[in-house]
């Protein structure tokens, strides 16, 4: 150690080599940092339009026929599970589905 510091003050250009060896990396990632937090809105909208285009947006109609699907499941199920201890309540969530 004591003779890597003899050579820096020997020869100050290797000792700015050195330097340069540490400082650019952490400049390109500063940089590369600053780049992100400036156009972070742009890149996730960029995201965002790529993955509408793999897997588009439901139509309302679309989403209100998969909500009215989980709710008559989910009076089935319901009814499913209360069927040995309450047959007329379990009747009563059957019926309530079919409505749908």
């Amino acid at each position: 150690i004591m003779f890597a510091s003899v050579l820096s003050i020997a020869n100050p250009a290797q000792a700015l080599q050195a330097a340069n060896f540490f400082v650019r990396p952490l400049f390109g990632l500063g940089a590369l940092a600053t780049f992100f937090v400036m156009f972070k809105p742009m890149l996730l909208g960029m995201v965002q339009a790529i993955r509408l285009v793999f897997s588009p947006r439901l139509t309302l109609e679309e989403r209100k026929s998969r909500r009215t699907l989980e709710g008559v499941l989910m009076l089935n199920r319901m009814a499913r599970d209360i069927e040995q201890f309450e047959p007329s309540q379990a009747a009563e969530l059957r019926q309530l589905a079919s409505r749908y």
